[in-house]
């Protein structure tokens, strides 16, 4: 049984790593990285029987076909197309940081709550912010991009972008369940150019279940903790010319924080899906494939987004207060894809993907109370006394607490269309992609406000709101997307120069309040962005096992709907340069990056803790660097085990500060002054596992550690009241084969049950997942 995961870190709990130390330790982790990586080379350099002139595919991307008799699987150059990265050994050749999760090691970290924020740990370069403990609205930056709603980065579900609007709202409030997918890819810097419309951070695609070969049938049951449980199955079968996949996943929880007065704080979550394929003979003159895809998705959370006081997350940090019993998510997803692929002659192939995106949902929330935003009362709570009061259950005077429906509709819908020409010129071999990508996208906002009463600790309506008198308008977006990419091999050189082209055309149409019928809108906005993003990654393989990565493109984010001729898109020049080496078991990678931003967008959002009404905001200039680092080796023959000890680690160092002086209403800026470090940045993150795994069982260990960082811009001494708590968190996985398809399995998150505030927006302070324990069982058969 094939396990990545790796060595735990445990540093001490109460030490503090000041201004001077951390270039100390920074420069220790490199060094570390560099030493593992130079014996790599060293060993591969030393071994007389390895060819020294032709590196393996797994130090450099795959070489294309020569001749017509070179022709591969059609299904593999398929894979090639929607996905960004393959596998590990293609990964390893990418000019660009590029990490896949998939196989085993991925379903062992979707056996609990298949949290995004959890199965991402292990991969370097990524910001991550947890909100809700459960992972059921991610926020994942890449390189310092901007976490809010993972709405800076390139979010794709099978090579699709699948944000609820990618252009004109792309806060990701319906994110794809993580426990349906059988591989997790990200891919950063240069080697990310060509799956925009973000390019700053990078992109992350979700891979669905694909359909089988053959008879396939896999289930999974499980329970625990906070009236947890969770059930996934999927049954599917194929032969060369026809084949199905039926798919559900469904989720329940009441929920681990405590509501003063009593209710549930859970969730219901219910997910289906199907796919159907259809194919040529192997043999055709012209193979082709068709494939379709529809789900549907539907949830209801009691989630809110009001948080504690310092003093009562420190007292009881799984508490919610009385005034948010009524808050509730109900959401609903469906897509559909129509996917066609032919491959005309063995070095070319046409991709081509019909998609449509429909996303409604009502969050229903408490917004402010006696006219106080809940933010400014729960951080100075001395200064509100009858407010804190009213929230935590004390009658009110009638209309004190405000509840908005925040009643949005989205889709997203298009084509996009890939040719691949592979083919040799002379002693160069080129791998030639040419993509074109139409979308149309919507946000249609129709909300109210409510207001209530607090009478003994319940609250009871007093004045409802009419549809639509808090926010009623319609955004929209139209984008053209090129792009050409040409990975270029010259022996041991690796060049992928790339271009991409965005078009992007957006409308804004505001309705008056009173108008709910949407007879005449009172204002139009439009505004029409066009921008050229180029990019060049390299890879020289120095020797069969090691290799140098290095990268250069521009970082761009459209500005959304509504934005005036003094917002401009997000841009920046972005530099990276790594080692990557691999020797047997062994593998390493240290990568450098260097973001220098000519304008930083800020978006107001409830979910920052702003107002709501999604205008941007110019941050200026910036400045972002860090290193990420990587290590993975199995200890079996190191040890002398009889069974396999694979450990994983993995660094990251981030510093993000403001190259610029401004004033802002986005809310975790404010007001800004050269120097200012960026919010929701940690300096330092680092994952490690180990595990044990025999014939019949395996056993798993991980730790995650994320340094406090800052909740608002600023500089200097970090104000406790303004970061989040530094975690130490371990979680343990335990698997036991029962029968020979049957396994067993126990999983306990948090294991020492560690308290921790993990954001302080949109409204006070947020704990992170207690410890919860669930057992299951797996069913496994056919291939």
């Amino acid at each position: 049984m094939n396990m990545d995961f790796i060595i735990v870190f445990n540093p001490p709990r109460q030490r503090k790593v000041d201004s001077m130390q951390r270039p100390r330790l920074l420069r220790s982790s490199a060094v570390a990285l560099t030493l593992a990586l130079a014996a790599v080379a060293g060993a591969q350099a030393g071994d007389p029987d390895e060819p020294r002139d032709t590196p393996p595919a797994a130090a450099q991307p795959a070489a294309p076909p020569d001749t017509p008799s070179d022709a591969r699987d059609p299904r593999i150059v398929l894979s090639e197309r929607v996905t960004v990265v393959g596998t590990a050994e293609t990964a390893a050749g990418i000019p660009g940081a590029a990490q896949v999760l998939t196989g085993e090691p991925l379903r062992q970290r979707q056996q609990a709550f298949d949290d995004i924020h959890r199965v991402l740990r292990p991969v370097p370069g990524l910001n991550i912010q947890e909100e809700d403990g459960f992972g059921h609205r991610p926020n994942i930056g890449m390189r310092g991009s901007g976490t809010e709603r993972s709405s800076k980065i390139t979010l794709m579900e099978d090579g699709v972008l699948i944000a609820p609007a990618p252009y004109s709202a792309p806060a990701a409030y319906y994110f794809p369940f993580s426990g349906r997918m059988e591989a997790i890819e990200v891919r950063k810097g240069s080697s990310q150019i060509k799956y925009g419309p973000n390019t700053v951070g990078g992109a992350l695609n979700l891979v669905s279940t694909s359909v089988p070969s053959g008879f396939r049938l896999r289930a999974k049951a499980d329970g625990g903790q906070h009236g947890s449980g969770k059930l996934y199955a999927h049954a599917g079968d194929g032969g060369e010319r026809f084949g199905w996949l039926l798919e559900t996943y469904q989720g329940t929880s009441d929920g681990f924080k405590d509501l003063d007065g009593g209710g549930d704080t859970g969730f219901r979550l219910q997910d289906y899906l199907g796919k159907l394929r259809f194919s040529s003979a192997r043999g055709a003159s012209v193979y082709q494939l068709v494939e379709l895809k529809l789900g549907a998705t539907d949830e209801r959370s009691d989630e809110t987004y009001l948080g504690l006081t310092e003093d009562d997350f420190r007292a009881e940090p799984v508490r919610r207060y009385a005034a948010s019993q009524l808050d509730v998510l109900d959401a609903e997803h469906r897509q559909l894809q129509l996917r066609h692929f032919a491959v005309f002659t063995p070095r070319v192939d046409l991709t081509t993907t019909l998609w449509h995106n429909g996303f409604e949902r009502s969050w229903y929330k408490l917004q402010s109370v006696l006219g106080t935003s809940l933010a400014s009362v729960l951080e100075h709570p001395e200064q509100f006394p009858t407010q804190y009061g009213v929230l935590t259950g004390q009658d009110s005077a009638e209309n004190a607490l405000v509840v908005r429906n925040n009643n949005r509709s989205y889709y997203s819908r298009g084509f996009q269309t890939q040719l691949g020409i592979t083919g040799g010129v002379g002693g160069t071999r080129h791998q030639l992609e040419a993509g074109v990508r139409y979308l149309e996208d919507e946000e249609d906002r129709f909300q109210q406000d409510d207001r209530y009463q607090m009478l003994g600790g319940r609250m009871s309506l007093t004045r409802a709101g009419a549809p639509g008198s808090q926010s009623n308008r319609v955004s929209s977006a139209g984008a053209w997307a090129f792009f050409l990419q040409d990975q270029m091999r010259v022996g041991r050189l690796t060049l992928v120069p790339g271009l991409r082209v965005e078009k992007v055309a957006f409308e804004r149409v505001d309705y008056a309040p009173t108008d709910p019928d949407r007879t005449a809108p009172t204002r139009v906005l439009t505004n029409d962005v066009d921008v050229v993003v180029p990019g060049i990654g390299a890879h020289y393989a120095v020797n069969a096992s090691f290799g140098v990565v290095a990268g250069l493109h521009k970082g761009f984010a459209p500005p959304g709907p509504g934005a005036d001729d003094a917002t401009h898109p997000e841009e920046s020049l972005n530099y990276e340069l790594g080692l990557r080496g691999q020797r047997g078991s062994l593998r390493a990678e240290l990568t450098g990056f260097y973001n220098d931003y000519e304008n930083l967008l800020g978006r107001d959002t409830l979910a920052a803790g702003g107002g709501g009404s999604g205008d941007l905001f110019n941050g200026g200039k910036a400045l972002v660097f860090g290193v990420e680092a990587g290590l993975s080796a199995d200890l079996r023959s190191v040890l002398g085990a009889s069974v396999s000890v694979p450990v994983r680690a993995s660094y990251t160092f981030t510093h993000g500060e403001f190259r610029s002086d401004f004033q802002s209403q986005y809310e975790p800026w404010g007001t800004v002054a050269y120097g200012d470090e960026l919010p929701y940045l940690p300096p330092h993150q680092l994952f490690s596992s180990i595990g044990v795994a025999g014939g019949r069982f395996f056993l798993d260990l991980s730790a995650s550690y994320v340094s406090r960082m800052r909740t608002q811009a600023g500089q200097g001494p970090i104000d406790p009241l303004s970061s989040t708590d530094s975690a130490f968190v371990l979680d343990f996985l335990g698997d036991i084969a029962l029968a020979s398809r049957l396994h067993a399995y126990l999983s306990v998150q948090n294991l020492t049950d560690r308290a921790y505030v993990v954001a302080r927006q949109p409204a006070g302070a947020r704990p992170g997942l207690p410890r919860t324990l669930m057992v299951g069982v797996r069913l496994e058969i056919g291939g």
